[in-house]
């Protein structure tokens, strides 16, 4: 069964702010327009039905201060899934795990097992999250992502111009990230780093799969040891590059599978660790380095492993 959700009732004029300028018109209208379908957006576009300044626009049109953008009356089809008020137990733990937050910028500790935005089945994620539990921030944006499995830092922009500066720190591979993972066997103390490129291939089902790949684009990882087991390794990864799945496949590429990576681990590694309790991907994006965007001062944030992670190191240290 379905409803029609009314998005927007009446035609809305805004005027673009400094804040605003320079994004694409049809990322500002999936922003202003939550929950529109991106192919009602192209359509109203392409209709002419949105208008910048009184005229036509492309949708890769870039908005500038004080542009005037006329929205039209805007209404979908909905399916009666519960809204995220009833999920709120769950939203509500990620306010307990905000690492570091001012006026432009919020850093989250992620769970494991919450996406950073819906999509493909989800009706949330990270993202939809905060803003419920802050409906009146007029700005929040990812300023990246990581895999709804892994854990760990997540930056999110509350002004647009401190999105643009990160992602131009980014785009200069300023910013260095570390994750921590736990991976099968005895890594190698040589392997310092892996530059293999990487496929991205999409399946029937939509699901994403990366393979080493020739074809592929340039991707490299550094690692270091952080402390060795008996069947395991926990490993410090640091991607110099940002690809999907990256850390993921180039540990696989090793011959070292992180433990329990439903798409590129090892069963037999797996259920060993599940002897343990672990239960998830153990893959933690641990720290974070960079420029804020408006003091310019160094950033160091780092994200503690929850207690789950902690209790399976604890146990494979007394294998030892």
């Amino acid at each position: 069964m379905t409803t029609e959700k009314v998005i927007s009732a009446k035609v809305q004029f805004i005027t673009i702010s400094e804040d605003e300028s320079g994004q694409r018109l049809d990322n500002f209208l999936l922003a202003k327009l939550k929950g529109v379908p991106k192919s009602l957006i192209y359509r109203i576009v392409r209709k002419g039905e949105v208008r910048v300044n009184k005229g036509r626009v492309k949708p890769e049109y870039k908005l500038q201060t004080e542009d005037i953008v006329r929205i039209p009356p805007v209404r979908v089809s909905e399916k009666n899934t519960p809204p995220i008020s009833t999920k709120l137990n769950k939203v509500s733990e990620l306010e307990s795990q905000i690492l570091y937050e001012d006026e432009v910028l919020l850093v989250i500790n992620k769970p494991s097992g919450i996406a950073v935005h819906g999509g493909s089945g989800l009706s949330f994620g990270v993202i939809e999250a905060l803003r419920a539990l802050r409906p009146q921030a007029r700005f929040l944006e990812l300023v990246h992502r990581i895999d709804r499995d892994t854990s760990g830092i997540l930056l999110v922009a509350k002004k647009r111009s401190a999105l643009r500066n990160l992602h131009e720190q980014l785009r200069e591979k300023t910013v260095q990230k570390d994750y921590l993972a736990l991976v099968r066997g005895q890594w190698q103390s040589h392997t310092k780093a892996i530059k293999a490129p990487l496929l991205k291939n999409e399946l029937a089902s939509s699901e994403r799969i990366v393979r080493v790949s020739e074809e592929g684009k340039p991707s490299e990882t550094r690692f270091t040891i952080e402390e060795r087991y008996k069947t395991a390794t926990l490993i410090k990864a640091s991607p110099v590059t940002g690809r999907t799945h990256q850390i993921r496949v180039h540990t696989q590429f090793a011959g070292h599978p992180i433990a329990l990576d439903d798409k590129y681990g090892d069963r037999e590694f797996d259920a060993n660790m599940q002897t343990l309790g672990l239960n998830r991907l153990f893959l933690h994006a641990h720290s974070i380095r960079f420029t804020h965007p408006r003091t310019e001062e160094e950033m160091v944030i780092t994200a503690p492993l929850d207690n789950h992670l902690k209790s399976v190191l604890t146990k494979l240290r007394s294998e030892k």
